[in-house]
Order: structure tokens, then sequence, then C-alpha cells
């Protein structure tokens, strides 16, 4: 009985050391980004979903290479942002321009200025997916 107690304690003291280290990997990547969840709706398509969001980026922040599993259209909002498109190569974007990024191109966000950017971000996607996946 004390022996299956022990390993149930150890197991859950090392499945909470994995977890912090995931989440601090997650967050680490997304230092001086931030994410406001705006709406999120089911589509008149069954099975689609669509998401919105702004992402604030501080003066010289990135966001990593990632895809989604469905479109992103993107409108900046504010300042300028230079993003890595896979095929498409550095696409540099100020204030009021857009970008489509079709499903699982794998793309990265930078802002390379001394003052904050931001952008819409709306996203269609099946429901029950990801909005977002982080590549290496």
């Amino acid at each position: 009985m004390k022996t299956n107690s022990n390993f149930r304690t150890n197991a859950i003291t090392i499945l909470s050391f994995f977890a912090l280290l995931i989440s601090g990997a997650v967050s680490a990547q997304q230092s001086g980004i931030k994410r406001t969840d705006l709406q999120k709706h089911d589509l008149s398509v069954p099975g689609y979903e669509t998401v919105q969001a702004k992402i604030d980026f501080d003066a010289h922040s990135a966001f990593g290479k990632h895809s989604h599993p469905g479109e992103e259209v993107i409108y900046v909002l504010e300042g300028s942002l230079e993003y890595e498109v896979e095929g498409k190569g550095t696409i540099t974007l100020k204030a009021g321009e857009v970008l489509f990024i079709p499903a699982g191109v794998v793309h990265a966000a930078r802002n390379n200025t001394n003052a904050k950017a931001s952008e819409l971000a709306t996203y269609i996607v099946e429901k029950g997916k990801p909005v977002l996946v982080l590549k290496k």
C-alpha cells in the first residue's frame, strides 16, 4: 500500500515538473507578445468557426515560426510588422495593410521597430482543431 502511494506521489511530481517546463517554454517564446481574444463564432459552414484576436508586439519582439490549420487574415492596426512567410519570403506591413496566410503555411512575425505594433488576426478553422501550431 505504501509503495503504491509513493509511486503515485512521484508520478504526480514528475508530471508537474514537465508541465512547468512546457509552460515555461511557451511563455518564453511569446515574451513581449500579448494576445487578446476578441470573439469566437460558429460559421454557417458546418464544422467551422472563426476566431478573432488582437496581438500586441512590444518593440523588438517576435513570435516564432508557427502555422494554423485554417486560414489567417491579418490587418495591421498600429506600427509596422515584418512577416516571414514560407514560399513568399519577408513581407513588411504598416498600419492599414493586410496579409492572407493559407492553412498550414509556416510563418513568423516580428516587430523590428522601437515602437509598439498591433495586428488584428482572424482565423477560419475547423472546430476542435487548435488555432496555432508551434514549429521548431
